[in-house]
């Protein structure tokens, strides 16, 4: 009898194993030639040239602003110390003008002072009560020169023997003095210059200012100035002053 045919079992096969790709090896980089090494400096020249450029072209930028700026500032510091320079010769003027004022003013009170106290002290030897008594006198004589050979006389006229009493009367002068070695006396019409002038009237209780002028001719050397008070009731009086001491403005009557 016949085996039956037995089928063969089929044999387990193992999947194939999948593939693994094979790693990719770069290709090696082909060996340096002697231009390379110039390629990469002009690479590092153009890189740097470039840096260069740009911080110059920044630099042109920036720069101009910042020197305006700085200009600016440096040109306000300068106006500011040109002002105050001004302004202090300014005030420095201001205080010489005031201070040269001031010193003219103080001159001019110290003057004014000196007269008060000398009219002060005439006052009190005029009306004191141990003031000297005297009738009619010139107290004081004054020339002063002119232009040419001219001069101008003041005269303080006194009295306090008859207080409250008013004397009236002319005053007129002449000098005394030489002329081409010669003595000669000018008298009140000569140095008026008008034959048969009249005197210079007064008036006064106490005292009285008067004054006129007298020309003196060409040449003539004058020594002494004679004064004559002729009052209109009493005698007349006569006084005379060096002419030295009229022109130095001295107070011989005191």
């Amino acid at each position: 009898m016949a085996e039956p045919e037995q089928t063969p079992e089929p044999q387990s096969q193992d999947p194939a194993p999948e593939a693994v790709p094979a790693p990719v090896v770069a290709p090696a980089p082909p060996p340096a030639g002697p231009g390379t090494g110039r390629r990469r400096w002009w690479r590092v020249a153009v890189f740097v040239a470039a840096l260069g450029f740009g911080a110059w072209g920044l630099w042109t930028t920036l720069a101009p602003a910042g020197e305006a700026v700085q200009t600016r500032g440096q040109r306000a510091r300068l106006d500011a110390l040109e002002q105050q320079i001004a302004t202090l010769k300014r005030s420095d003027q201001i205080s010489r003008d005031a201070n040269r004022d001031l010193q003219g003013t103080l001159a001019e009170r110290d003057e004014e002072i000196a007269g008060l106290r000398a009219d002060v002290a005439f006052y009190e030897r005029f009306v004191g009560a141990t003031g000297q008594r005297r009738g009619l006198t010139v107290h004081t004589l004054q020339l002063q020169p002119q232009s040419g050979q001219a001069w101008h006389f003041t005269a303080t006229l006194t009295q306090n023997l008859n207080r409250g009493s008013v004397s009236s009367g002319e005053v007129t002068l002449s000098v005394e003095g030489t002329r081409d070695g010669k003595l000669q006396k000018l008298s009140w019409a000569d140095l008026r210059q008008q034959p048969g002038a009249a005197g210079i009237a007064y008036s006064f209780k106490y005292f009285q200012e008067i004054g006129g002028d007298l020309v003196l001719p060409a040449g003539y050397q004058p020594l002494r100035v004679v004064v004559r008070l002729a009052p209109k009731s009493g005698s007349a009086v006569e006084q005379a002053f060096p002419w030295a001491d009229a022109t130095r403005r001295s107070d011989p009557g005191a």
